[in-house]
């Protein structure tokens, strides 16, 4: 199954400012890049780092219009879970302080369970514990300000989701995708869970279905998989639209653990 997503985002930047890009996707069939400062070209560095596909940018003082396209046109195989990994995404990290957590997740939740079903039993939970609100949480907020406050969006599910996880001593992390049938459009954030192994997918969201989903970066949280980082100037994001639209009938969203392309 082809699947084809796109990006294009506006920024305004009154002095030079240093961007750190990730909308690539992790293992395109083709794609295309292209940034311009009114009109003129910026070279677009890639960095390897782990999980990701970061694109530095140098922007001059101006308005910076990014356009990213690509497809895919497989999905990929399911992704062994590594000792690196497996030691990196148990621990707590900044938005999901699962050490904080540890008590009352082995009081909502039966360790014993085989992991397939503890994972797809957080997930169902999250969902069923949160009610999706746009705007309704702050980007500083962590996994607990998101559970108290009972609301969030897709970052705040998969934050509490990954901190509940890591609380039951199960390695997760989250990882920013494409994620066709999503409405309203825009970039998308999971989890991956350790299932016997090997990385399978979540979404406690429900919102667009996971068979189908197309990774961009995984990381410890929010603050590892950003879709646009700007350091040394003041800047805004004047514009964003996102696209992701698959060649054939996309499945019904599902909590159901699954590999991701």
């Amino acid at each position: 199954m082809r699947t084809d997503v796109a990006c294009s985002l506006t920024v305004s930047t009154p002095v030079p400012a240093t961007a750190l890009l990730q909308v690539a996707v992790a293992a395109p069939a083709g794609e295309q890049l292209t940034v311009l400062t009114d009109g003129h070209p910026v070279a677009a560095e890639e960095i390897a780092v782990p999980g990701a596909r970061v694109h530095r940018l140098q922007l001059p003082a101006g308005t910076t219009e990014v356009s990213y396209s690509a497809h895919v046109d497989t999905a990929g195989d399911p992704r062994p879970v590594t000792p690196a990994e497996w030691a990196e995404f148990v621990r707590p990290s900044r938005y999901c302080p699962s050490d904080q957590l540890e008590g009352y997740a082995s009081a909502e939740f039966d360790r014993s369970l085989p992991r397939a079903e503890l994972v797809a039993e957080v997930a169902a939970w999250v969902h069923r514990r949160l009610v999706y609100t746009a705007g309704a949480s702050r980007s500083v907020d962590t996994a607990v300000d998101t559970l108290l406050l009972g609301q969030g969006v897709c970052r705040d599910y998969a934050h509490l989701t990954v901190t509940l996880l890591r609380a039951l001593e199960t390695p997760a992390r989250l990882v920013a995708v494409y994620a066709p049938g999503l409405s309203p459009m825009d970039f998308h954030a999971v989890v991956e869970a350790d299932v016997d192994g090997v990385w399978r997918t979540v979404d406690a969201t429900r919102l667009a279905p996971t068979s189908s989903l197309v990774r961009i970066c995984a990381g410890r949280d929010a603050a590892d998989t950003a879709f646009l980082s700007l350091f040394g100037g003041r800047a805004t994001l004047d514009r964003m639209t996102v696209t992701a639209t698959v060649d054939g009938d996309l499945p019904a969203p599902s909590d159901e653990p699954f590999p991701l392309p």
